[in-house]
């Protein structure tokens, strides 16, 4: 089964500048690590990896290796991926709710808060084996906090998913309290499943930085920013109908593809 979010109704009132910062650089970095052969990627990927043995001192790289302190990889690993699927995964979920948290927040507010997630996530998983010679590298975790704001924040907000099961193929809508509780949920089952030092997805990063997100962003809000904000429009129930004038108002989902109006429609 494939759940893969489009978009949501979050409203925007500016501009995602950060937002489209962080992807843009993201991608410059991935289409640069393409441009090198296999050594030099490996080696890209542990100078500028977080390797929590580095980090906490049990381990030393080599010298040619030793490009930044260890400390400063935890902000440098937010930017290298491992691959298309992870570099487009990323970004998508970024994308979506990134621009409706930056909206809230702003631009420097949110650059805070996706910064301080990803350092949050970077040290939870290292917590969790410190003695690791196994580089993390990726978004996600910064990304995670992102997500975890956006439950404080909107969680009855209407996230509209393309559901894939075999032949099966349908446009649904979850209120963001249960897409993302699942999503969290299926990170914490996979963390704890996971034998210390295993490697592959570092799921403790998406738990610690979406915990994270949804502490900071208390504290990171403007002054008069609810939380746990209403639910903005009526779900998507079945395929829109077709109109020679469409028409959106309070209960209505445009259909995807369509511009956006003025109003900040996902």
């Amino acid at each position: 089964m494939l759940a893969l979010p489009l978009y949501d109704d979050s409203p925007r009132t500016r501009p995602p500048v950060i937002t489209t910062g962080l992807i843009a650089a993201c991608t410059i970095v991935f289409l640069w690590q393409l441009s090198l052969n296999a050594e030099a990627s490996a080696e890209v990927t542990f100078s500028y990896g977080m390797v929590p043995a580095v980090l906490f001192g049990y381990a030393e790289l080599p010298t040619r290796l030793q490009a930044i302190p260890p400390a400063a990889t935890l902000v440098t690993s937010m930017f290298l991926h491992g691959g298309f699927l992870h570099l487009i995964g990323n970004m998508l979920y970024l994308w979506i709710f990134g621009r409706g948290i930056e909206s809230v927040l702003g631009p420097v507010r949110f650059l805070l808060l996706y910064s301080l997630c990803g350092v949050a996530a970077a040290m939870t998983q290292a917590l969790t084996n410190p003695a690791a010679e196994v580089p993390m590298i990726g978004a996600s975790g910064a990304i995670a906090g992102v997500l975890g704001a956006y439950l404080v924040l909107r969680p009855r907000s209407n996230v509209i998913v393309l559901l894939w099961i075999i032949i099966f193929i349908r446009l649904v809508t979850l209120p963001a309290v249960i897409l993302l509780g699942i999503w969290f949920a299926l990170q914490l089952l996979s963390a704890l499943s996971m034998q210390p030092g295993e490697a592959g997805v570092a799921f403790w990063a998406h738990v610690g930085g979406f915990l994270t997100g949804m502490a900071l962003v208390l504290l990171l809000r403007p002054p008069g920013i609810p939380i746990l904000q209403a639910r903005r429009t009526a779900p998507l129930t079945g395929p829109p109908r077709r109109s020679a004038r469409p028409q959106f108002g309070a209960g209505s989902v445009p259909p995807a593809g369509r511009r956006n109006p003025p109003d900040g429609w996902g």
